[in-house]
């Protein structure tokens, strides 16, 4: 988060002209991790030109608003972070499939698209259709596998959160999976179900009776595309060597 702190900072000064994200998207910045590198996204930054892939399903998207839902707010906050990169997201959104079917369609998905980075959403289908747990980590691992093999990163993204959905479908178990998978492949969770949560605790958003549903989407949308374009921008940067006696 320091990068979009920065961001704010910069809005204070003389000339500045950097957009920043909302001041609402950065009261849940604490949930958002960049344990793991992304070296693909690393070499596709220094080459000023970044790629990626965002496999969804419905709820990457917004209704009659392409424009407004994560994957194009994810290209414009890249665009910000990364001056004189040329970023390009590309989203492969298939409505009602589960995990293992997103991993089949992958490599033509990649042929395509050819990108550094895959933001891989996924859960709530799996969720829906009560698949086997086995049967959709492993499915997360022959995706993850299946990028890297064509030379891009991936980050994954949990479900979304709304009360009713809690309250109606186990996506915890599958949650806790995408952790799991996440951390034995040393890849980037993006926990859009807490930091959801969070804006709902806090009274940030709505999630339950909200009078213009639509607005509060985009709103969301953005603020999830900021997100996501600090973990990628932070888990790009190369990391330091301990400096001389652990100081």
């Amino acid at each position: 988060m320091r990068r979009l702190a920065w961001l704010l900072a910069g809005l204070l000064l003389p000339g500045a002209a950097l957009a920043a994200p909302p001041q609402e998207c950065l009261v849940a910045q604490h949930q958002v991790e960049h344990i793991f590198p992304l070296p693909a996204v690393a070499r596709a930054i220094a080459a000023k030109k970044l790629d990626v892939l965002v496999v969804g399903t419905a709820s990457s998207t917004l209704p009659g608003a392409a424009s407004s839902a994560y994957p194009a707010r994810l290209q414009n906050a890249l665009a910000e972070l990364l001056p004189g990169v040329a970023v390009k997201v590309t989203a492969d959104v298939q409505q009602h499939h589960t995990a293992v079917a997103m991993a089949e369609s992958l490599k033509a998905a990649l042929t395509a698209a050819k990108p550094a980075l895959v933001v891989w959403q996924t859960g709530t289908v799996d969720a829906i259709q009560a698949v086997d747990p086995d049967e959709f980590s492993q499915a997360l691992g022959r995706g993850i596998d299946i990028a890297r093999s064509a030379g891009a990163d991936v980050v994954l993204v949990n479900s979304q959160y709304s009360p009713r959905t809690e309250s109606m479908i186990a996506l915890t178990t599958y949650g806790d999976d995408l952790r799991w998978v996440a951390l034995q492949h040393d890849v980037p969770l993006f926990n859009r179900f807490e930091i959801m949560r969070l804006w709902a605790d806090l009274g940030t958003f709505d999630f339950s009776d909200a009078p213009n549903k639509i607005a509060m989407a985009k709103q969301v949308h953005d603020c999830i595309g900021w997100l996501l374009a600090d973990l990628v921008t932070e888990a790009a940067k190369p990391v330091s060597p301990p400096s001389e006696g652990g100081r």
